[in-house]
């Protein structure tokens, strides 16, 4: 069930935010009216953006802009660990003029070289309704595919998910979420899981909460499957900390986790490093090869528990 309802997140560079998504100050209203608290997905986003994602191997990205709301990516991957493979990335972008269109869709379509397919498609179907469908495949099989309708308030965010529906197994998972600012520095609301099979049936309850501060975020969420909390601080500029606790009473398993992010504009570098509690220590180390319309990305992650290392290194192109 966790895979699935991972689906629309699990890639955070395709998510499909609101105009209105807060930044991290919430004190920039002066009409006296709260603001909009922003999705349930995101709540711990401004964390999870400081640590490093993993690479391994070499990789070589090539991005093309062929208009102002088309563009796409072939990304050329060669692993030591898995096997190597090839990816075509397309978006489909509302651009400056279509974003005035309500009906206006936003596309964004993956493939791999095994025929495994991630399509997300996104209406604005008002100022305040979206409504985002995903679907996957693999290779010639759907596995997954989900549909939400998002409502934004000028102070809550309130969603309904419908996750794999199959009406000849009679099964479905509905999830809920619902976001309300109670201040401009808090934000309080919750999750409802609902999954019914032909062997089972339950729901699953998750309170939320979050409190911003000038420069940082503590995020907690709390109910009958586990917690989540984090808290992000920024302390300057070029420098950005985050701190997850996670609980698990599925796995019965807790992780304690640190990461830091280092930007030197000076240098056109930034750096991204993190220790958890299972012993992995991690770094990228991403330089803007100016002139050139390249990045260069070097990583290693070593887990001391399990004697293992992995060091990739890429190449973004465009």
């Amino acid at each position: 069930m966790g895979s699935v309802l991972a689906l629309s997140t699990r890639s955070g560079r395709q998510n499909f935010p609101f105009p209105q998504d807060r930044p991290l100050s919430r004190w920039d209203r002066r009409d006296g009216r709260l603001p909009n608290p922003g999705s349930f997905d995101g709540l711990h986003r401004n964390c999870k953006d400081v640590f490093p994602q993993q690479i391994e191997g070499v990789k070589l990205v090539i991005n093309k802009t062929l208009s102002s709301f088309f563009k796409v990516s072939h990304t050329f991957h060669l692993s030591a660990v898995a096997p190597s493979s090839y990816r075509f990335h397309a978006e489909h972008l509302q651009s400056d003029t279509d974003s005035k269109e309500t009906g206006s869709p936003m596309l964004i379509g993956e493939m791999d070289s095994s025929g495994s397919l991630n399509a997300h498609s996104l209406f604005h179907l008002s100022e305040k309704i979206r409504a985002k469908a995903v679907f996957q495949t693999q290779q010639a099989q759907f596995v997954a595919w989900q549909f939400e309708t998002e409502y934004r308030g000028s102070d809550f965010t309130a969603a309904v998910t419908m996750a794999n529906p199959d009406i000849l197994r009679e099964s479905v998972i509905m999830v809920a979420h619902f976001l309300q600012s109670v201040s401009p520095q808090l934000v309080l609301g919750g999750e409802l899981v609902y999954h019914r099979g032909r062997a089972e049936e339950g729901g699953i309850l998750t309170l939320a909460g979050q409190y911003s501060g000038p420069n940082w975020v503590a995020t907690l969420n709390a109910g009958k499957g586990g917690a989540h909390a984090s808290y992000y601080h920024r302390a300057n500029k070029q420098i950005r900390v985050g701190v997850e606790f996670e609980a698990s009473t599925r796995t019965q398993e807790t992780t304690f986790s640190f990461g830091y992010q280092m930007e030197l504009p000076e240098a056109k570098m930034v750096f991204k490093g993190m220790l958890d509690s299972r012993c992995i220590i991690g770094g990228v180390l991403e330089k803007r090869l100016y002139p050139l319309p390249a990045t260069l990305i070097m990583g290693a992650f070593v887990n001391h528990r399990a004697g293992k290392l992995q060091v990739g290194l890429g190449v973004n192109v465009g």
